[in-house]
């Protein structure tokens, strides 16, 4: 049994679609950042985890392909502005997302004027009642402060692109030393081919759920988010490693990524 955990947002499912229901899964949902906790303690084989974590667990190993990354805006991951950019000297981060965190960290290091400080709030806190002049926000919250609340905000995905030309990489799976996730790889593909197919289904479903406008969710799930990648995801995942690396936030270079193997059965 693969014990796999997922995120409780809209932006996993193209990922996730009908994992739950492989009988060879133990499937669940968490936060990003109690996902991390579950593979660093061992209650997880395999999750869909911030990709600054590849970069953080040692024997960690990606899955070739498949990622949550944006190649620009991307509305779901948003630093929301008190003051403009170049005047904020406090920076509140939201602690579900240690990806977003490092490459907010990464993108003002060498901001004129030196970077924020930053304050990094206890997980289950609010980042926006924080004595801060800015906050950063992941998931579907991040996005109803855009689209409801029309809050002023500065967007690192599409900081990132500008100054690289690479997509960033969000998330992406994740999988323990020594976890025999081989036969599940496929599955893992599978379910990607399932949910990317379904994007505007699963967008035009969670609109109404989450009180937002489906023209927008729409939009976001399909044109915004990038959930399979080819050679560019090494490059781009390379390239934060190492600048996350050399602001002392992360501790090694990128594991060998995970392919499924030719021939493999699919169990999905």
């Amino acid at each position: 049994m693969l014990r796999l955990g997922s995120v409780p947002y809209l932006v996993g499912r193209p990922l996730d679609l009908g994992l739950e229901a492989d009988e060879g899964v133990r499937y669940e949902r968490r936060v990003p950042a109690r996902l991390v906790q579950g593979l660093r303690g061992g209650e997880l084989d395999v999750a869909l985890v911030s990709a600054i974590e590849l970069f953080r667990q040692p024997g960690a190993r990606p899955v070739r392909g498949l990622a949550v990354a944006g190649r620009g805006e991307v509305d779901s991951v948003q630093v929301f502005l008190r003051r403009p950019l170049d005047q904020v000297r406090r920076l509140a981060l939201d602690p579900s997302s240690r990806a977003a965190a490092a490459l907010v960290q990464v993108l003002l290091a060498e901001r004129e004027g030196g970077p924020p400080e930053y304050l990094e709030v206890p997980l289950g806190t609010d980042p926006r009642e924080a004595d801060a002049d800015a906050w950063l926000r992941i998931g579907d919250r991040a996005l109803e402060e855009t689209w409801l609340e029309g809050l002023a905000h500065w967007n690192p995905s599409a900081a990132w692109t500008r100054s690289t030309g690479l997509p960033f990489v969000f998330a992406t799976w994740l999988v323990t030393e020594g976890a025999a996730v081989g036969p599940h790889l496929a599955s893992l593909h599978a379910a990607a081919e399932r949910g990317v197919a379904a994007r505007r289904a699963l967008a035009e479903e969670a609109a109404p759920v989450l009180g937002l406008p489906a023209e927008d969710v729409t939009r976001y799930l399909v044109e915004q988010c990038v959930f399979t990648l080819g050679d560019e995801m090494g490059a781009a995942l390379q390239l934060y490693g190492e600048r996350a690396r050399a602001l002392g936030l992360a501790s090694q270079g990128l594991g060998r990524f995970l392919e499924v193997p030719d021939g493999a059965p699919c169990r999905g």
